[in-house]
């Protein structure tokens, strides 16, 4: 079973994004990505923007801020919160991307390896392969690469995620 939905990535490097925000702006892109894809036609906010208003930091984009900061700029209509693995499988089969951290040195991981190490991307989709789960998402590029679309073992990483949820509220 495979679910990918048809998100469109952007890349944290991108030429548009200042130059001092691209090293610790995969937060305020994630979000970027997330919010064009649920408004395509009306998003308002670019990733430089979003650093600001989200409470990016030289060193990412805490879960806490995310949460409290997008339910600001989306309002009461809006659930944005922390999820399960379940609810996130859940918000993908209902065509919505979520917001996936990667986290090892607040989970105090340090010396395992995982895909990133502190990290957020967009969740887009998953793939059940001989009963083993495999996620899908954009990795919001690199110096001179664009976003990319992986598939990353759930599995080698599943101490250190976190999901965050955007979804309207009629959906709780």
């Amino acid at each position: 079973m495979k679910i990918q939905l048809p998100v469109q990535g952007y890349s944290q490097y991108n030429a548009s994004i200042l130059s001092n925000y691209q090293a610790s702006a995969c937060g305020p892109v994630t979000a970027y990505v997330l919010l064009n894809f649920l408004f395509p036609y009306t998003n308002a906010y670019h990733p430089n923007e979003l650093y600001s208003k989200l409470g990016g930091t030289r060193i990412g984009l805490f879960t806490y801020r995310l949460v409290r900061n997008m339910r600001k700029l989306l309002g009461p209509d809006w659930l944005i919160e922390k999820c399960s693995l379940k609810s996130a499988l859940d918000e993908l089969k209902n065509d919505r991307p979520l917001a996936l951290k990667f986290d090892k040195y607040f989970t105090f991981k340090w010396n395992k390896k995982f895909t990133f190490s502190y990290h957020w991307v967009p969740l887009i989709g998953y793939e059940l392969d001989e009963g083993e789960l495999f996620l899908i998402v954009h990795d919001n590029g690199g110096r001179n690469r664009e976003s990319s679309i992986r598939k990353i073992r759930y599995a080698d990483n599943a101490s250190i995620l976190t999901f965050v949820k955007v979804a309207p509220c009629s959906t709780r």
